[in-house]
């Protein structure tokens, strides 16, 4: 009976220090989120920070040139609006003729929104039926964006600089800048 007793004790102290191997330790984690935006040209795109518009037959002068698709990505963690403008009232001038020709960006260079996958609305006078001007203040392009990783909008330029102009390379920057609301 000694021995059963004995047992029974050594078995319930083995069954009690089982239940008392434990510990738990609790850690709070805080993310610290910033708003963060970003708009590049889209990988895979034939562009990139230069767009080449050839001028060599009469008809080019007469009804205008146009560009290829220019695809741009917007990453944002917020809602968004897209602006464009230039970076002159005028373009630059390389070439032979003195004086330096003034060629003017409004009414001889125009955008149009050709895809567009950001879930926001293309802003009037801009659509993707018709080309608008573009001048040297912004403009909104797009606006109520949805925020995402891959947000997508594609534009094409449209250039009539007519016969006024001689020979040369005429140079503008366009801008886009996408902004958070």
């Amino acid at each position: 009976m000694k021995k059963l007793s004995t047992i029974a004790a050594f078995a319930l102290a083995s069954i009690c220090a089982k239940a008392q191997v434990s510990s738990t330790a609790t850690q709070t984690t805080n993310l610290n989120l910033t708003n963060a935006i970003e708009i590049t040209y889209s990988c895979g795109s034939s562009v990139g920070s230069t767009v080449v518009m050839f001028f060599s037959t009469v008809n080019d002068y007469a009804s205008g040139v146009h560009s290829a698709a220019q695809e741009l990505t917007v990453r944002s963690n917020k809602k968004f609006g897209v602006t464009v403008n230039t970076s002159s009232v005028s373009f630059a001038y390389s070439g032979s003729t003195f004086p330096k020709p003034v060629m003017p960006v409004a009414g001889v260079l125009g955008v149009r929104v050709t895809a567009n996958t950001t879930g926001g609305s293309i802003v009037a006078p801009f659509s993707s039926s018709a080309y608008a001007s573009l001048g040297v203040l912004p403009a909104m392009l797009l606006s109520n964006c949805s925020n995402g990783g891959d947000q997508n909008f594609e534009v094409k330029y449209e250039a009539m600089p007519g016969f006024n102009y001689p020979a040369g390379v005429y140079t503008v920057d366009v801008v886009y800048t996408a902004t958070q609301i």
